[in-house]
């Protein structure tokens, strides 16, 4: 069976992020979507809605499971039998860093491989952090939102 996760914060989930993940489902036999706690940040969500929001959109998909976890995202896909880790590419200096952690992944666990999705050009600029400030300043973000999250924000 594949398995791949799915890391990120999702603070809040994108369009973006739904794209990637709808594209992945298609590779793999289950996909876990995992939102990493970082003790150390303040989200702009509790992780608590942030799963109840990407439940919620995805509660059609059955090869997608929600799961928080906490520590080191490659200790995580041992713990949930994950072989693969989807990252999303927007950008040049997203390809730079994804690349740098994909290699420092693959020291750590050389059996757990990285795989990287380019964005659709429309959703190259759509970032959590934007969003999130978009909204932190009342602004509208429905746009950058799948719907299915709105009631969440």
């Amino acid at each position: 069976m594949k398995i791949a996760l799915f890391p990120g914060s999702f603070d809040p989930v994108t369009k973006a992020h739904v794209d990637i993940l709808k594209r992945s489902v298609a590779l793999f036999d289950k996909v876990y979507i995992g939102i990493g706690v970082n003790s150390t940040k303040k989200g702009f969500l509790s992780i608590e809605k942030r799963e109840q929001m990407l439940r919620a959109v995805f509660e059609n998909e059955p090869k997608v499971h929600v799961v928080a976890y906490e520590g080191l995202t490659i200790n995580f896909c041992k713990q949930i039998g994950a072989g693969y880790m989807i990252r999303g590419i927007r950008t040049v200096s997203d390809f730079e860093y994804e690349k740098a952690i994909a290699q420092m992944n693959h020291a750590l666990e050389p059996e757990i491989e990285s795989i990287f999705i380019v964005s659709k050009p429309g959703y190259s600029s759509i970032s959590s952090t934007i969003v999130r400030e978009i909204l932190r300043y009342n602004g509208n973000a429905e746009q950058f939102i799948p719907k299915e999250a709105l009631p969440y924000l």
